[in-house]
């Protein structure tokens, strides 16, 4: 557990030095440099199994992270002798003695595993801790309770395990006994059939299906048939008798309307005649059909989702009725459907951008100066936008967090916050993230706010911002826009020719200038590189072939990521929107979503299909806008982001004609 735990933060451990550079720290405020350092050699020693022994860090007993070199010694025992007795009570009074401190949560966790396995569920149960426990942990806490005869209060805690959606090999002795006691109905199996369904684990769904009485496992049974091949729906067009519950029919044509939606369309007036569907009851499967129209752009999501009565449209649909009508540029509609809306969506920045655009394109220019203005208050990609509309310059509404350093000093001597530091400063983040927390908890709520200056002063600009974002502090911009790697950006936009806070936008977008950054997806560094990606990019650009390790070099993962983009650039016309949608879906999604005629940049990333790219790239937006006025000092014009986005042949034709 413990050599996986860390993997990525040993790699990075000759980044040590690096980012004692970025934050610039010195004796005065670093007073355990050099224990740090041998920390982190010995942690290293330990886990590689090349332990020198408990009197090799005698000079590190004072040193608030010593119990995490304990810690890693009992975990590498364990390791080495999984068996061992003498590791039992060595781990047991280790445990005592920190109670649920974070520095005994790894340790636990395979202790309590190693027990499991050899069956000692007497101390298992004596050191489990269930608000810490991963499910196959609390899968062996049943076990042990059932072994040891503790049933008390149990069928309640199995039977709400037992509605996860996916297998619990572990929890098999646990759901057994569920059964034994006759506790394990026949509407609890339903209710996890549901959920893995809900989750699209529909072979798990199979598996639990064949648990229930074949009368009610017939129609979920149907149902997965249906979800893995939607197609099959045609059997109930050509037998209009034949029964179904419309969930399950609604569900599969939901399914069949996003694999092929030319085929629901061919189907859609069928399916309604053949079922002898009320307008009301069509609705829903008018609007299954129209979200996905409208994620793809065509022209037929509206006539969908004008047959959609209007108890069904809520506001996400409406979003998307509204993104549809955009599209389309029927603002008379745009306007309609907006006012349709919650007074909390309507009430947005965003809708009341659109609805001023509406306006506009309506002949009503004081009604939209009015809503462009109101935007304006706002500090966001809608109120750039706002300001271009206006032809106004904009400037960042900067909102000075107070510096309390008399607090400030008091928190950085926590005993939690001061592991919290060396253990980030060590890189051992996750670690570090659990001694942040316990310490942020126990503060008072006047405290909390220091602690953002406190973490952006360690260079721990991950957690500054989302300590920012959890106390609503959003408008200091000289605090949570920082430009720790000035020298990389610099450098890579005189490589590419891009603008420096282009490349500071995304890097704060991607990984909140984490050096070690690596996603599910495995891109690593600053930038997000995948490392197929960074090779054929320095190939590109003539660089030398980056290995996986070099991703987390600032150096060499901005200057890769900036050339990434400036290629994107380059493929699709000199339309930065266009680039940045493809570095965060990739290019062949964003060629996907160009418009076969030219269109406003605002209607074309409004209607990006994935929310997390469209929300990607209105953010990179504004950080650059911020990042540009933090270098310039200077209210900055936005009318630069508001281009027409076409084709990239369309846009050179376009460009040789001006």
């Amino acid at each position: 557990m413990l050599i996986s735990y860390v993997r990525v933060p040993l790699l990075l451990l000759c980044l040590c030095a690096m980012s004692f550079a970025a934050r610039g720290s010195n004796a005065a405020d670093d007073p355990y440099r050099r224990e740090r350092e041998q920390f982190v050699r010995l942690y290293k020693d330990i886990q590689a199994g090349r332990d020198k022994g408990a009197a090799a860090d005698d000079a590190l007993r004072t040193y608030p992270l010593f119990p995490y070199l304990q810690a890693a010694r009992l975990q590498r025992a364990l390791l080495d002798a999984p068996g061992a007795s003498t590791n039992d009570e060595r781990i047991a009074t280790f445990l005592t003695y920190y109670g649920t401190a974070p520095v005994t949560r790894e340790l636990r966790q395979a202790w309590l595993t190693n027990l499991a396995q050899r069956n000692q569920w007497e101390r298992f149960l004596e050191h489990y801790v269930d608000s810490s426990a991963n499910a196959e942990l609390r899968c062996h806490s049943f076990t042990a309770r059932i072994e040891l005869g503790r049933t008390e209060g149990l069928t309640k805690d199995i039977a709400a395990h037992w509605l996860t959606p996916r297998s619990l090999p572990t929890c098999k002795r646990a759901f057994d006994w569920l059964r034994e006691q006759n506790a394990l109905s026949d509407e609890l199996i339903e209710q996890r059939v549901r959920r893995a369904i809900e989750s699209n684990n529909l072979s798990f769904a199979r598996q639990i299906i064949a648990m229930l009485p074949a009368a009610r496992a017939a129609p979920l049974k149907t149902w997965v048939d249906l979800l893995q091949r939607p197609r099959d729906i045609d059997r109930y067009i050509a037998s209009p008798a034949a029964a179904i519950d419309t969930e399950i029919l609604l569900s599969a044509w939901s399914r069949l309307a996003r694999s092929d939606r030319d085929g629901a369309i061919a189907r859609f007036d069928k399916l309604v005649k053949a079922r002898r569907f009320t307008p009301q009851e069509a609705s829903k499967f008018a609007l299954a059909l129209a979200l996905p129209l409208s994620w793809d752009r065509r022209p037929e999501a509206l006539e969908f989702f004008a047959r959609v009565d209007g108890q069904h449209l809520d506001d996400y649909a409406l979003e998307w009725y509204a993104r549809a009508a955009l599209w389309a540029q029927q603002w008379p509609l745009v306007a309609r459907v907006v006012a349709s809306m919650s007074d909390t969506q309507r009430g947005t920045a965003r809708w009341r951008y659109w609805l001023a655009r509406a306006a506009e394109k309506q002949n009503d220019p004081a009604t939209a100066r009015q809503l462009y203005g109101s935007v304006m208050l706002d500090d966001n990609y809608y109120s750039a936008m706002a300001a271009a509309r206006l032809g106004e310059q904009i400037t960042p509404r900067l909102e000075k967090l107070p510096l309390d350093q008399t607090r400030l000093r008091e928190l950085a001597e926590l005993p939690e916050l001061v592991r919290a530091r060396e253990l980030y400063w060590a890189n051992l983040r996750t670690q570090a993230v659990l001694e942040w927390l316990q310490g942020y908890d126990r503060l008072p709520e006047d405290a909390r706010k220091q602690t953002i200056h406190l973490a952006a002063q360690w260079g721990w600009y991950d957690q500054a911002v989302a300590t920012a974002t959890q106390q609503r502090v959003f408008n200091d911009y000289a605090l949570l826009y920082p430009q720790p790697y000035d020298r990389e950006v610099k450098s890579a936009a005189q490589l590419t020719s891009l603008p420096p806070e282009l490349i500071y936008g995304v890097m704060r977008q991607e990984s909140l200038y984490r050096a070690d950054a690596v996603s599910s997806a495995g891109a690593r560094g600053l930038l997000q590189l995948l490392p197929e990606t960074a090779r054929n990019t320095a190939r590109a650009w003539n660089q030398p072939r980056p290995s996986t390790q070099d991703l987390f070099d600032p150096k060499i993962n901005v200057q890769l990521g900036a050339g990434q983009l400036r290629l994107l650039v380059d493929r699709f016309g000199g339309q930065i929107p266009v680039a940045l949608a493809g570095y965060n879906a990739g290019p062949n999604a964003a060629a996907r979503w160009l418009p076969d005629s030219p269109i406003d940049s605002d209607i074309w990333i409004e209607n990006i299909p994935y929310n997390e790219t469209r929300t990607y790239v209105q953010r990179i937006v504004w950080h650059s806008i911020v990042f540009a006025w933090l270098r310039t000092g200077e209210a900055q014009r936005t009318e630069r982001w508001l281009t027409r986005i076409a084709k990239p042949r369309e846009t050179a034709v376009a460009e040789a004609g001006q």
